[in-house]
């Protein structure tokens, strides 16, 4: 399993939190946005989502344009390039539906 492989698996399956973060990057790579709308989407208290919104970026799973409360949250190249991976990891999980509150 190559580097990308683990960090998403450790981040999404093997850590605190991971289906918070597995959900707030389907509903970013689906629709990119602020941690506001993501909060309304997924059901997610707010400060919960930005603090896994910090955790993401970090790793590298997340870029960003702007600042504040207008911060939009885009899916990395990273990402993109492991969407086979992080799809099946959240189908797993069980967590391969969409359904978020305002789609």
């Amino acid at each position: 399993m190559d580097k990308d492989k683990k960090i998403l698996l450790w981040l999404i399956a093997g850590s605190r939190g991971g289906i918070n973060r597995a959900l707030i990057l389907k509903y970013i790579v689906s629709s990119p946005s602020n941690a506001n709308r993501i909060s309304i989407a997924t059901g997610i208290e707010y400060k919960t989502v930005q603090h896994h919104l910090s955790i993401l970026e970090k790793n590298g799973l997340l870029s960003s344009i702007g600042d504040k409360y207008g911060k939009t949250y885009f899916a990395s190249e990273l990402l993109d390039k492991n969407l086979e991976a992080f799809n099946e990891i959240c189908k797993d999980m069980g967590l391969d539906n969409n359904d978020f509150k305002d789609k």
